[in-house]
């Protein structure tokens, strides 16, 4: 069981501070310092998979660029990386949803990946017009989730159930592969839906402990079902090559934050309805004057990037040998995928790409993941005549 790390599309834009707008609210913040524009994107994917990174996650909502959208735009600037899109089962019809998968995957030559976003934020989900509860939103999910794969059946399929129906739903063709579904949720309405239809289950990075302590959940209730799950983790990274250096970047985000920021980013998540978001919110308590090492939760994570983010909230950091200690004890519990990013993503991902990679290579923890050499594009450089 080797790791498989995943990078992070800003999709929001990007800069060299924890968050340039607050996660789910755009008007929360100052304009990003570098626009999520096509260009930068690309950079941004073409040096995750120059270094060696299986994927990259591309996030949903209204304060982000459309998934879907910007990962097809991106499919000719690369050539082995996959795309993570993440999307809202409330939103969008299932049939479609199943057909736009199957486009996608045979027009990047089965480089899609599925993250399925049941919503943990009221708000954020009323913007989009589903006022469904909490617990109801998850019900749905499983419908939605139960109808893609008989649309893939590559035949007529017919559901009728409590949120959503359908009569003879197909489509061109089945995907071939099918994408995997990575799924979160953290609730007691999410786990047996994960537990029925994740390939991945994700969670964010909690202590290690914690997140074994799910694992061992969605696990159990897999298995009853006769299904086996693979688990991933949501983190960010500050990797170094000394552990000063890289705690010296974490304080640097952590100056770059004001009280009154924090206070109004807390009071924002705290109204979320999402159980991870809470287990995020409650392993640093808000605490901004805790002091860069005061929010170090366990060895070399630090929940410093949620005073202001909402989900993922948490960072592994320090040497490129610590990171790869901490990722490693991850393992040891049975996680075998990670969803990283950092701040500003284009860097970061050559820091890790750089420095942890061959530390895990090293360990023998890494899927073989062959490096690319720069591609160039000559077209672009053609200077007028």
């Amino acid at each position: 069981m080797s790791v498989k790390p995943h990078w992070f599309l800003p999709t929001t834009g990007d800069g060299r501070t924890i968050v340039e707008r607050f996660h789910a609210n755009k008007s929360a913040g100052p304009t990003a310092q570098r626009a999520p524009d096509l260009d930068y994107l690309a950079q941004v994917a073409r040096a995750a998979e120059q270094q060696g990174f299986e994927g990259v996650l591309t996030p949903t909502g209204t304060w982000c660029e459309d998934a879907w959208l910007t990962t097809a735009a991106l499919i000719r600037e690369t050539r082995r990386l996959k795309f993570l899109v993440a999307f809202r089962p409330g939103v969008i019809s299932p049939t479609l949803a199943a057909q736009m998968a199957g486009t996608f995957q045979r027009l990047s030559g089965g480089r899609v990946l599925l993250n399925i976003v049941t919503g943990g934020d009221a708000v954020e989900q009323r913007r989009f017009g589903d006022w469904h509860e909490h617990d109801e939103r998850y019900a749905r999910t499983d419908e939605f989730l139960s109808i893609v794969r008989g649309v893939w059946s590559g035949k007529p399929f017919d559901f009728a159930g409590e949120h959503l129906r359908v009569e003879g739903a197909t489509t061109l063709a089945p995907p071939n592969p099918l994408p995997p579904v990575y799924f979160g949720g953290s609730s007691a309405a999410a786990l047996p839906v994960a537990a029925r239809h994740a390939d991945v289950y994700l969670t964010w990075g909690e202590p290690p402990a914690q997140v074994a302590e799910k694992i061992g959940k969605v696990r159990e209730l897999a298995e009853a079902q006769g299904r086996t799950v693979r688990f991933g983790v949501r983190v960010h990274t500050i990797s170094r090559d000394t552990s000063a250096e890289a705690w010296g970047e974490a304080q640097k985000l952590l100056d770059a934050l004001s009280p009154e920021q924090v206070a109004k980013a807390q009071q924002q998540l705290a109204a979320s309805e999402s159980v991870g978001q809470q287990r995020m919110v409650a392993l640093h308590g808000g605490k901004i004057d805790a002091g860069v090492r005061g929010l170090e939760i366990h060895p070399n994570l630090w929940a410093g990037v949620g005073l202001v983010r909402g989900g993922a909230g948490t960072a592994l950091v320090g040497s490129h040998a610590e990171v790869a200690d901490l990722i490693e004890e991850y393992h040891s519990h049975g996680v075998e995928e990670f969803v990283l990013s950092g701040y500003p993503h284009l860097e970061e991902a050559y820091w890790f790409g750089e420095g942890v990679r061959p530390e895990l290579a090293r360990r023998g923890l890494l899927a073989d993941v062959p490096l690319l050499r720069p591609q160039s594009h000559p077209e672009r450089n053609v200077s007028a005549l």
